[in-house]
């Protein structure tokens, strides 16, 4: 399991920055769900990408950039706060 990026805590919701420690540890566990779900979709994406036919002819560095775009896209996605799904799972579980 990867880990989270660092968090800006400037992008954090004030409930949280101002919350207590439950709250926050609560929330990076909602923001790394969050970020597996984004790596999955974006993966996902990446696979409709491919030769249908199963003859894959491109290069080398193509394949090497379309496996990590997944990681790089729900990293910059995370580090910027989320799409709020984690916020509004940190409110459910409070």
């Amino acid at each position: 399991m990867s880990t989270l990026p660092p968090i800006d805590s400037s992008v954090l919701p004030a409930a949280i920055r101002n919350g207590s420690p439950k709250d926050r540890k609560n929330y990076e566990a909602a923001l790394g769900f969050e970020r597996m779900l984004v790596q999955q979709l974006a993966k996902s994406l990446t696979d409709t990408t491919k030769s249908s036919d199963g003859d894959d002819e491109s290069s080398a560095a193509t394949a090497t950039y379309r496996s990590m775009l997944p990681d790089a896209l729900a990293d910059g996605i995370t580090s910027a706060g989320g799409l709020g799904l984690a916020q509004q799972l940190t409110k459910d579980l409070t």
